[in-house]
């Protein structure tokens, strides 16, 4: 299965962002999108995820026949989680899994869910208000695991996390990329390098694959006509 986007567009006032993008990713491959600040990456994101409307262009599947890309099968792990604070981490994840059930294949015990992004007994039952930037964002991740959509878009997803937790999600990403589609915005070189497939660059409003070289990549980005 392929997920295609056709010249899609968008802008701010005068500013045009997403120029033309025009790209097509495979399933089974994780991609690395790098692109340097206010490149518009987490635009794009938006722009994918339906929370921002496009002024030009398409985005569907294909595997021989168009399909469009119901928002169920798109999931975005934000850089900044964003999670009820006034719920427990297993509040939050049993009203997840009650208002999704239908959707939700393989379901686990709460526990089993909990053991997979390695959130710890004792922090299960505290308050999501409570839970450091990291442990947020573990949950953000989880939910969009437990939902299983084919393309999981991840804004900066390891930055907050520590070593070892870190290492845990790249194991998870890893594991499941064979029967998905994983877009991973990054600026951290060495981390698209180890993880991905295959590298894009978003720069001057337009998507481009490159080698993986890490000496033109920089010299991509480093562009002196860069805005």
């Amino acid at each position: 299965m392929q997920f295609v986007i056709e010249h899609l567009k968008k802008g701010f006032d005068e500013k045009e962002v997403l120029v033309d993008i025009d790209f097509t990713f495979e399933q089974g491959k994780i991609y690395g999108l790098l692109g340097r600040n206010g490149a518009g990456k987490t635009t794009l994101f938006n722009c994918l995820n339906g929370d921002l409307n496009i002024e030009m262009g398409r985005f569907y599947l294909f595997d021989g026949d168009e399909y469009q890309v119901d928002m169920h099968k798109i999931g975005y792990v934000t850089s900044t989680p964003t999670v009820p604070e006034f719920l427990t981490g297993r509040e939050f994840l049993q009203f997840f899994i009650d208002i999704n059930k239908d959707n939700i294949k393989d379901l686990k015990t709460i526990d089993e869910y909990f053991d997979i992004v390695g959130i710890k007994h004792n922090d299960r039952d505290r308050l999501l208000k409570d839970y450091s930037h990291g442990m947020a964002n573990k949950m953000q991740m989880l939910i969009n695991l437990i939902y299983n959509p084919f393309i999981l878009l991840l804004d900066e997803p390891l930055t907050s996390l520590d070593i070892v937790a870190a290492d845990e999600m790249k194991k998870i990403l890893r594991n499941i990329r064979e029967d998905h589609i994983l877009i991973l915005s990054t600026h951290i070189m060495e981390l698209a390098m180890e993880m991905c497939d295959e590298i894009i660059i978003l720069n001057h409003g337009v998507l481009q694959k490159v080698e993986r070289n890490q000496d033109k990549i920089i010299a991509i980005l480093k562009d002196e006509n860069y805005d």
